[in-house]
């Protein structure tokens, strides 16, 4: 069809008056354990927040991966329980009941804007905004011997004031403890002790909290870094660590210790070059402390009474993130003697505070 004709059939058939009485409703639904897109659906909502205030927008997050919402069973993922199945609820309590009342007219309970799944505590919770307006912000700031608190670096601390770990291409951080094909969909709860205990990742955590602490929304990182290299990549990972005494699951076949479990919240990278600017990557100068900042994607969880907030800072993440060469270049083309050792630094004084802020409940 030519250009004028394909542009004066669809004039002819512009349907935009007849959407003037329309409402928009969309209901977006994703996993907070969605390896594949768990971005996609938190970004739909907050667009069309800001595009269609007027419209009905639903955001439901559930403790799925891909799809999860249509399999039958989704009461655990890996080692980690959640205690009901999270999927027939949402199929019966919220899908069945939009498409009811928006498709047919049937009446029913007003769905709440954001229905979230707390992980956790593992109960659904109901919130008219999302990340709900009561959230307050608080940082947890890197310290010395590995403490992570809540008060920012005092003057009066000893002079060295940087962890330094090495980063070595050639042997770089797994994402998972085992050997295995593709992407286990079970890493993003996955038991982080195998990292912790590696001298290529530095480790922060709070003493065990007093009370339970919910965090909600994204997380920012943001970590004052050298390296002696002129590239890098920094991984944050936020873990929930539970107590010693926390029991195993029953029956238990796989012979897991959860006491000292150390569950991945959430974690993602900043490849160093792009820290700016994705359009034009800046190599870092040697040595040079550098700010470099990481959104993590959104979570809704509780740090229970007992356990520890842990935070890992790592600069591999192998094979769910290529290899970086620690070389400002072409990393597509790069050979193996391109591979080079590095040596990084993580700064945590008053005037380059390591840390992650999150949005905390009340």
């Amino acid at each position: 069809m030519r250009h004028g004709t394909y542009d004066s059939f669809w004039k002819a058939r512009d349907i935009r008056p007849h959407l003037a009485n329309v409402r928009l409703a969309v209901m977006t639904v994703g996993g907070w354990f969605d390896a594949e897109d768990l971005f996609g659906a938190l970004e739909t909502y907050r667009q069309i927040e800001k595009s269609s205030p007027n419209a009905t927008n639903i955001i439901v997050m559930g403790p799925w991966l891909h799809g999860g919402w249509r399999r039958a069973d989704s009461s655990k993922l890996g080692d980690v329980s959640f205690d009901t199945n999270a999927a027939e609820f949402y199929r019966e309590q919220m899908e069945f009941p939009f498409f009811e009342f928006h498709l047919k007219g049937v009446e029913a309970e007003m769905l709440p804007e954001a229905l979230m799944f707390e992980t956790g505590t593992n109960v659904w919770r109901k919130h008219d905004v999302w990340p709900p307006a009561a959230a307050v912000t608080q940082s947890f700031y890197f310290s010395e011997q590995g403490r992570l608190e809540a008060t920012s670096p005092r003057d009066d601390l000893p002079a060295v004031r940087f962890d330094e770990y090495p980063s070595n291409p050639h042997r770089p951080v797994p994402f998972i403890n085992h050997v295995a094909m593709g992407m286990p969909v079970e890493y993003m709860t996955a038991d982080q002790r195998f990292a912790s205990r590696r001298p290529d990742v530095l480790v922060y955590e709070t003493e065990p909290l007093q009370r339970d602490l919910t965090i909600i929304g994204p997380i920012q990182a943001e970590l004052f870094v050298s390296t002696s290299g002129t590239d890098s990549d920094w991984v944050v990972k936020v873990i929930d660590v539970y107590p010693l005494e926390t029991a195993d699951p029953q029956p238990n076949p796989a012979n897991v210790r959860m006491g000292g479990y150390q569950q991945l919240v959430r974690g993602d990278v900043m490849r160093g070059k792009f820290r700016n600017s994705l359009e034009q990557p800046e190599p870092f100068t040697p040595g040079e402390p550098t700010r470099v900042k990481i959104e993590l994607p959104d979570v809704y969880h509780t740090f229970r009474a007992g356990h520890r907030l842990m935070v890992q800072v790592q600069s591999s993440w192998f094979p769910l993130i290529d290899r970086n060469p620690q070389q400002f270049m072409d990393i597509y083309s790069a050979k193996n003697s391109d591979f080079q050792l590095a040596m990084q630094k993580v700064f945590r004084t008053p005037s380059m505070p390591s840390r992650v802020e999150v949005l905390v409940m009340p």
